[in-house]
């Protein structure tokens, strides 16, 4: 039986080597491409129309655009708009890096911190390219929070620097391992259905209860790849909103 882990394995596609710098084509960058594909193909198909009763596709797809725009104006205010499009992006390439990988035999991006990392890192840099852009040098009062007395700057400057530093790392490790611990567990409990149906007719009768719960677990996983997608966009969000309006 394959190990838990070996789903995560990337698998060059296509090699190819410029100047010693491996740019293969690889499992991981096809499913980035399918993603892109459905969601740019699924959207184009729906906006096609603009008819008074909208078809399901088109409801959809106004729901999503609602859910989103509603996200941004609330953690970030009606300055956000600016930032919607950033935020649909990155909630539809986690969503659906998260929810393809459900599919057998499909690979979870999501699932490898150099992706989920470079997201948390962009949005990162951007809040403080932006920030620095828009407010100067008073950007950086975002590490003295109002009212602290003098005494305290030397222990609370420091802690502030620090949580904001450790945003990306906390962003991305909360995606990605998130993803390997339930994939982890899905193969875990098909590995015993497996095993135990290969045992005999009472170990098939056996098998099936583990194989029913895995069923019931694909329907939370898939829950869990909303939620994460939801939690990354709204926290994206809420470091935007630095970048917007400072505390004082």
């Amino acid at each position: 039986m394959a190990s838990p882990t070996h789903q995560f394995e990337i698998k060059p596609l296509i090699e190819l080597q410029l100047s010693g710098v491996d740019l293969s084509f690889t499992n991981s960058s096809l499913w980035m491409v399918i993603a892109a594909f459905l969601s740019i193909a699924f959207f184009a198909i729906a906006s096609r129309k603009h008819s008074m009763v909208p078809s399901r596709m088109q409801a959809m797809t106004e729901m999503c655009y609602a859910f989103i725009a509603n996200m941004v104006r609330e953690n970030i205010g009606t300055q956000g708009r600016q930032y919607f499009p950033l935020v649909f992006t990155l909630f539809m390439i986690v969503f659906l890096g998260n929810a393809l990988g459900l599919i057998p035999y499909a690979f979870t991006y999501t699932s490898h911190i150099a992706v989920t990392g470079a997201l948390a890192l962009m949005v990162f840099i951007m809040v403080v390219i932006i920030g620095i852009f828009k407010h100067g040098m008073h950007f950086f009062s975002l590490f003295l929070p109002p009212g602290v007395p003098l005494w305290l700057m030397p222990l609370v400057i420091p802690i502030e620097i620090l949580s904001f530093a450790i945003r990306p790392i906390t962003l991305s490790v909360r995606l990605f391992a998130n993803m390997i611990a339930g994939h982890i567990l899905l193969k875990v409990i098909a590995g015993f259905s497996v095993s135990m149906i290969s045992m005999g007719f009472a170990g098939y009768a056996l098998g099936i209860l583990p194989m029913l719960f895995n069923v019931l677990l694909i329907g939370f996983e898939f829950l869990i790849a909303f939620l994460q997608a939801y939690v990354f966009a709204i926290l994206s969000c809420i470091y935007l909103k630095d970048t917007v309006e400072l505390e004082h």
